[in-house]
């Protein structure tokens, strides 16, 4: 290590305060994290690109400094998702460090893995003060029941209103009205739930029906729409 001439002119003064790392929770532990491997958590990070015209959002189960789950979702971009699968497959066994060093190629994923970091450096997680954190499996809860993102997409124009496109519920079918012709409630089909019940060897005709719910005031309705074609 090279030293300027200024610096080696200086006397030395003797350093006081040794408290070292402020604690951290971590796991329902208080931990002075100062390697990579003291860190531990369940959290969740969200980025977009450049231009914003795609989202990611990552969730990380950390054990130890290593990352043993991994969930990446993303909308909004067609080859995010190809992205998306790629640091799917990077992530897991890599070191939190590793993995904010690695370039995982879409411009959102990225942002998405720094803000997650961040999260998990500082003590911000969802298993901050869960004794033993979660276990691994846990990203899966964040999809529910047919293992699909939770997505709500919906349109609407000043002249002809608001459209209801897909809930966390599922891809909605109709849109309930009332006199006034506001919206009531929806019907909509747990696509998810659907497509498992098809792998699993019922009809397609059936599965659909089976998967059929409606939500709000839906059957006393003056007026039902389909969302996509009026």
């Amino acid at each position: 290590m090279h030293y300027s001439r200024e610096v080696e002119q200086m006397c030395p003064i003797a350093k006081g305060p040794h408290h070292g790392a402020a604690p951290i929770p971590e796991e329902g532990k208080w931990i002075k994290a100062t390697e990579i491997k003291d860190i531990s958590g369940f959290s969740h990070g969200v980025g977009c690109c450049a231009p914003q015209q795609g989202a990611c959002k990552i969730s990380l189960n950390i054990k130890e400094g290593i990352v043993e789950e991994a969930l990446v979702e993303t909308i909004g971009c067609s080859g995010m998702t190809h992205s998306a699968a790629m640091a799917a497959e990077i992530l897991p066994g890599k070191t939190l460090l590793e993995c904010l060093n690695t370039d995982l190629v879409c411009d959102a994923i990225n942002v998405a893995m720094r803000e997650i970091f961040l999260q998990l450096v500082y003590g911000r997680t969802q298993s901050a003060f869960s004794e033993g954190g979660l276990e691994i499996g846990a990203g899966l809860e964040d999809l529910g029941k047919g293992l699909r993102s939770q997505v709500g997409t919906m349109y609407s124009t000043r002249i002809k209103g608001v459209r209801y496109m897909e809930m966390a519920e599922g891809y909605i079918n109709k849109m309930a009205l009332d006199e006034n012709g506001e919206v009531t409630g929806y019907q909509f089909v747990r696509v998810g739930k659907m497509l498992e019940d098809i792998r699993h060897g019922v009809s397609p005709d059936e599965a659909y029906k089976k998967n059929i719910g409606t939500y709000g005031r839906f059957d006393s309705a003056v007026k039902y729409v389909d969302p996509r074609e009026e």
